[in-house]
Order: structure tokens, then C-alpha cells, then sequence
């Protein structure tokens, strides 16, 4: 259920309501709005008795939830959220281009990236530190070395960072480096890691899994957000079906339906979802066509050499291209 307040409620008024709330043993979290705040009623696996609220100062009216995804919802929150970290903002008017390496291998080959990226257009430099590889065997990142010298690209570059953390000891190391949390595809249910991340005081980009439903993916933003952090970006990177001729299937409907039912932004990556880099720039394109908030995109300025993932990364001379054809897209 949400609480909607009047547009001159206070903030004591609030307050009233949320410990109104949390006497019945649920939760109240606040959800301020263009207009007026609304509270949203969280843990109850019922109806609610509105009579108590409605009778309390400063309430307008309630309104029921029907999603089971309540925090993340249009019902909850009408207007689309917008996530700004500097000037940068994701879920604006202009797409954000994330750009950079699968792995940071080392600092001349970050820095070198970086500056390539940032020359085209990117506004934020992704690359992996924490590397969760499907053999043990392959490069499994850098690790806090890594996160160094991500850092050492922020200052050099200004760019912002992405970087990925896999577990509850990497995740504590990844918010003191890093700008914004990825949490990958492996761990899109991994719901005490997301627990942790909802206690993050970086915004999470949260990866779909490989074979999740829209309404789970939804679902496992909703953990992050229940705990506090509403700074959420969902990330389509492809899912599991009966076709081969790519790594993943890119399900570009699965924006526009996220939009429709929820306020969280969107961004694509179409490196994972291709597998290959001549399908990057047009799966882009797609993207950007169909209302995506930004791209993911794998740059490397020498990909025959790359430890991870060579082959679906862009050259730098292709990024150029890319940026060229979706900014002709953007207009």
C-alpha cells in the first residue's frame, strides 16, 4: 500500500506515519515525488487497514499496490528516477555511454582505453577488477590491485567507474574505489549480496540473469531498495534461449516493458549479449532506438590480446563509429 501525503505535509507528519507503520511490525519507507511524498508500506503479506492512516494529519489518501515489486514500481512512483552522480545523470535525456575493458589487465592498458573512450564520447570507464569466470582457470581480475588503478583513471581522465563485485568481502572493497556497484548476471539472485548492496552507499547497475524473467529481475531490485538504496540502474545484457548464432539473445523488448511497470533506468550491454564485436554497433543502435538510458559497451585497444572476452570487444576506431551512429539515433 502507498500513503500518499498532501503537498504541504511536514516532515513531523511523516514521520508520524511511518511509526504508525512500524507498530503493525512492517516497514515505512519514504518516497518523495514531484508533487508530494508518498510512504510505502513494506513486509506486510496482506491487506493493510487503512483506517488508522487515513486518520492521521498530513494524509491524503491511499492507494493499493497490486505488483509484488513494490518499491520499484509506477504505482509507487509515477515519475521516471533519474540517477546523478556529478553531471552525469542516468535515466535523462541524453544516454550514457559506459565504455572500457572487460578486465583491467594493467595500468597502461586502463589508461590507455580510457582516454581513447573519453576522446569519442564515453562518460564513464567500466572494467573489472573481480573477474567471476565460467572456468577457474581463466583471469579472474586484479583484484584490489585493480581497483587501484581504476582509480588511478578517474584522476587522470575524469571519468566516472564501474566495476563489478561478486561477493559480500569485494563489495565493501568496489564502493571505497568505484562510483557505481555492478552486480553481474551470476548474482542477479543472489539475494544477500543484494541485501548488502541495498546497504551500498554507491548506486548498483544490477545485471539481468541469464534466465530471469522481467518480474525477477524487478524482484531482485526491489531487495537492493528495501534496504535503503534507492539509487538502482537495471541492465539488459541477454538471456539464454535455443539460438546460437550469438552468445546470448539480446531481448530489446525487455526495455520498454521494464519502463512501462517501472521508474528504474535501463541500460543495455550488447557485448555480452553478442558474444561478437560486428554485432555490438547495430545491437547499440537497437538499444538506443527502443529507449535505453545508456549503453554498456567492451572496448579494447588491442583485442587479440585481451584476458577476457577479446573477441566481443570493440576496437577504438569502431567505438568512434558506434558513438557516431547512435548520437544520428539520439537526434
Amino acid at each position: 500500500m502507498l500513503v500518499v501525503m498532501k503537498n504541504d505535509a511536514t516532515e513531523v507528519q511523516v514521520q508520524a506515519v511511518i511509526r504508525e507503520i512500524e507498530s503493525w511490525g512492517f516497514r515505512g519507507i519514504p518516497m518523495p515525488g514531484a508533487q508530494r511524498i508518498a510512504v510505502c508500506i513494506v513486509g506486510n503479506t496482506g491487506a493493510v487497514d487503512d483506517s488508522r492512516l487515513l486518520a492521521l494529519d498530513g494524509v491524503k489518501e491511499t492507494i493499493p499496490v497490486t505488483k509484488p515489486y513494490k518499491l520499484v514500481s509506477r504505482e509507487t512512483h509515477p515519475q521516471s528516477t533519474i540517477i546523478a552522480i556529478g553531471d552525469i545523470k542516468i535515466g535523462g535525456e541524453e544516454p550514457v555511454i559506459m565504455a572500457g575493458p572487460c578486465a583491467v589487465e594493467s595500468e597502461e592498458q586502463a589508461l590507455t582505453i580510457a582516454h581513447l573512450v573519453k576522446q569519442y564520447g564515453a562518460q564513464i570507464f567500466r572494467g573489472g577488477a573481480f573477474k567471476p569466470r565460467t572456468s577457474p582457470y581463466s583471469f579472474q581480475g586484479l583484484g584490489e590491485e585493480g581497483l587501484k588503478i581504476l582509480k588511478k583513471v578517474r584522476s587522470k581522465t575524469g571519468l566516472l567507474i564501474v566495476s563489478e563485485a561478486t561477493d559480500h568481502i569485494n563489495i565493501e572493497i568496489v564502493e571505497q574505489y568505484g562510483d557505481i556497484i555492478q552486480i553481474g548476471a551470476r548474482n542477479m539472485q543472489n539475494y544477500s549480496l543484494l541485501r548488502r548492496a541495498g546497504r551500498a552507499s554507491k548506486p548498483i547497475l544490477l545485471k539481468r540473469g541469464f534466465a530471469a524473467t522481467i518480474g525477477e529481475l524487478l524482484m531482485s531490485a526491489e531487495y537492493i531498495m528495501s534496504e535503503g538504496n534507492t539509487q538502482v540502474i537495471l541492465c539488459e545484457r541477454g538471456i539464454r534461449t535455443f539460438a546460437d548464432n550469438t552468445r546470448s539473445t539480446l531481448d530489446l523488448s525487455a526495455i520498454p516493458s521494464i519502463k512501462e511497470v517501472s521508474h528504474l533506468p535501463v541500460v543495455v550491454d550488447p557485448s555480452h549479449a553478442a558474444g561478437r564485436r560486428e554485432y555490438v554497433i547495430p545491437l547499440s543502435k537497437g538499444a538506443i532506438a527502443v529507449g535505453a538510458d545508456g549503453l554498456l559497451v567492451e572496448v579494447h585497444h588491442d583485442p587479440s590480446h585481451a584476458l577476457s572476452d577479446g573477441m566481443q570487444s570493440l576496437y577504438p576506431k569502431q567505438f568512434e563509429k558506434l558513438m557516431r551512429e547512435i548520437e544520428s539515433i539520439r537526434r
